[in-house]
């Protein structure tokens, strides 16, 4: 597909809490250090929702630069600084740019950063784009919302496995999480239709049965609310993302 790629090729299973981690600490580096304008910063994120809204994989450097009409060169420098910090991926003949896991991190905690706005008129393709951003989020949430109020409680460990498997299925496919799932989304998608007791038992279940691996790590943002929303297990500790182990 356009914009998946696989967090396998970028970083093992094991290692994507700390790649996730990475990401916030370059990030508040970058700001803290001052080692580039605010404008830069801005231009940063700008370009990696460019990207994003260009379909994020295999597009064209010239595409995206395109949206920076007289400001090449700083865009070529924040493209410069994303590939480095791994954001993005360069192609052998350096034409094409494919956003990373690292990369919609990265757009993601930078547009929710309460501190963060822009500081120049961004254009209608920028605004558009952001629309577009917002709007997938909000689709997705307001799905989640009506399954939960229109579902019955799940009662079973039999309904548990079809609803959690049907949760786990429809947020890789709509957020391309790439068969790692964040714990907390499949919690909060199933909401009140079962308690925080039986999801915690039968998810745990779950990976004893084979069905899914629950793997270590911490959330994109390292909120507390979400890492509470994750699974905590006696022996090996929290545990924040779900593998499927079989299609």
């Amino acid at each position: 597909m356009s914009d998946r790629l696989s967090i396998d090729a970028l970083v093992s299973s094991d290692d994507l809490g700390k790649l996730r981690e990475e990401v916030v600490l370059y990030f508040r580096k970058k700001i803290t250090q001052g080692s580039m304008s605010k404008m830069v910063t801005n231009l940063e994120v700008r370009f990696l929702l460019a990207l994003w809204d260009l379909g994020g994989a295999d597009i064209r450097k010239g595409l995206v630069n395109s949206r920076f009409s007289g400001k090449t060169a700083v865009a070529t420098a924040a493209c410069t600084s994303l590939i480095e910090a791994g954001a993005i991926n360069n192609s052998a003949d350096s034409r094409f740019l494919t956003l990373t896991e690292r990369g919609k991190v990265l757009l993601a905690s930078s547009l929710a950063e309460d501190k963060f706005e822009f500081e120049a008129q961004i254009g209608a393709k920028t605004a558009n784009a952001l629309l577009k951003w917002f709007r997938s989020k909000a689709a997705v949430n307001q799905q989640s919302l009506t399954n939960n109020r229109q579902g019955a409680a799940i009662t079973t460990y039999s309904e548990f496995k079809e609803m959690a498997l049907s949760s786990y299925d429809r947020l890789n496919s709509e957020f391309n999480f790439d068969r790692l799932v964040p714990i907390y989304r499949m919690r909060r998608d199933l909401g009140d239709r079962v308690s925080r007791t039986s999801f915690n038992e039968w998810l745990l279940k779950m990976q004893a049965d084979g069905i899914l691996q629950l793997l270590e790590g911490t959330v994109e943002d390292s909120a507390p609310d979400k890492l509470e929303d994750s699974v905590m297990t006696k022996v090996s500790g929290l545990r924040c993302y779900a593998k499927r182990l079989y299609t």
